[in-house]
């Protein structure tokens, strides 16, 4: 598996990631062609190598005209929706940008969708953001592992006045990922995007054991006297075990039983725990002492996500108590793919068996979607979804 490491010893940005990019192969022209590509022709990119403690980095800043200093989420959607960026890529950069107005609307106690994103709403955040998970995707990474994260100390002066390192938004967004303070006199380290980013790539630690294939750094602002500022990347296969059987990952299982809550309303939480990240939701129907009904609710989470997802069923539901289980997954390949029925695009999900063979299905929405629109019984338009895929 093509597996991109994340080794941030001295934290980590948007841009820091970008050029951290170029250094393992993503093409500088993409890179230079991905303004244009958004809709904002009159900003150009300048990519350079520099030193960062004796180590060559790629650096990559962006000459913007005069902008709004910072947008709304729904700001930043519009202009993304705007541009040809892939589907795919565009679902995970919404993650991103609403896992930074959410964490930043939590600190001021405010909803996410009224947040002003003053860094991360200025378009070479954007950009980065974009840029950063377009480009894995050029790439052909298919996981994405993070090290250790060095924060950086002291304060720093942000739009909401000075701030202790990590920033309070920026340290929300790390939960559950292993950082460090400092080094001494580093300031801040470790960026809004480049956390946002962290938590939507990582699926966690690096592997034991990998073969490296290509390494790069990405240059940070500063230049630090003797010591290089710069975030590392390195591309590295990961094998499959001997026996062929399919690689396992680490998951949370969360869960909690209650008999005193009205089904409506936990439906609308397991509604807000898929999209606050949770990988899979179920509500089971269990018996409970004095023989009661009641709902238990199970979370699925990576476990950088676990502690989040807790403290909604404990603030949202009506139990007095959570259950976390560490356990492991088996997680076929998946991609997801369109194809054309009678004149309409639909998704269909393709996952590979341990044995090669494959496996689609047509997503729901868009086949009931589609047959509303040309008046064929929804059963029809799956199997001309699944014919057309297998063409």
């Amino acid at each position: 598996m093509r597996t991109a490491i994340l080794d941030p010893f001295s934290g980590i940005s948007g841009d820091m990631t970008l050029g951290a990019l170029l250094g393992v192969g993503l093409d500088a022209d993409w890179l230079r062609a991905l303004p244009s590509r958004m809709g904002l022709p009159d900003v150009h990119v300048d990519i350079r190598e520099v030193l960062r403690g004796e180590i060559v980095c790629w650096k990559v800043d962006f000459d913007i005209p005069p902008q709004p200093h910072g947008r709304h989420i729904e700001q930043i959607r519009e202009l993304v929706a705007a541009s040809d960026v892939p589907a795919a890529v565009r679902e995970r950069a919404d993650r991103v940008f609403w896992s930074i107005a959410e964490s930043e609307g939590e600190i001021h106690g405010m909803p996410p969708s009224q947040v002003h994103l003053h860094e991360v709403g200025a378009v070479d955040a954007i950009l980065d953001v974009v840029g950063a998970l377009w480009g894995l995707d050029q790439l052909g990474v298919e996981d994405v592992r993070c090290g250790v994260i060095r924060t950086g100390d002291g304060t720093v002066r942000a739009a909401h006045g000075i701030l202790p390192v990590p920033a309070p938004a920026t340290l929300k967004l790390l939960e559950g990922h292993r950082v460090s303070p400092g080094p001494d006199g580093a300031g801040e380290l470790v960026t809004p995007t480049g956390a946002a980013l962290v938590r939507e790539l990582s699926t966690g630690a690096p592997p034991a054991e990998f073969i490296p294939r290509k390494s790069g750094f990405g240059a940070g602002s500063k230049d630090f006297p003797g010591r290089a500022n710069a975030l590392r990347i390195v591309l590295a296969d990961v094998e499959s075990k001997s026996d062929g059987s399919t690689p396992r990952e680490a998951i949370a299982l969360i869960a909690a039983d209650l008999d005193d809550m009205s089904p409506e309303y936990l439906a609308a939480v397991a509604d807000r725990a898929r999209a606050e990240g949770a990988l899979d939701v179920v509500l089971i129907a269990v018996s409970m002492k004095k023989g009661r009904q009641g709902t238990r609710i199970e979370i699925l989470s990576r476990p950088e996500d676990a502690a989040r997802l807790e403290a909604l069923l404990l603030r949202e539901t009506s139990t007095i108590g959570v259950r976390r289980t560490e356990a492991s997954r088996t997680v076929l390949a998946r991609e997801e793919r369109s194809t054309d029925v009678l004149g309409h695009s639909v998704r269909v999900k393709v996952v590979t068996l341990p044995t090669g063979e494959r496996r689609a299905k047509p997503e729901f929405d868009d086949v009931h979607r589609v047959a509303l629109a040309t008046g064929r019984s929804a059963f029809d338009i799956y199997q001309l979804a699944l014919a057309a895929e297998r063409r």
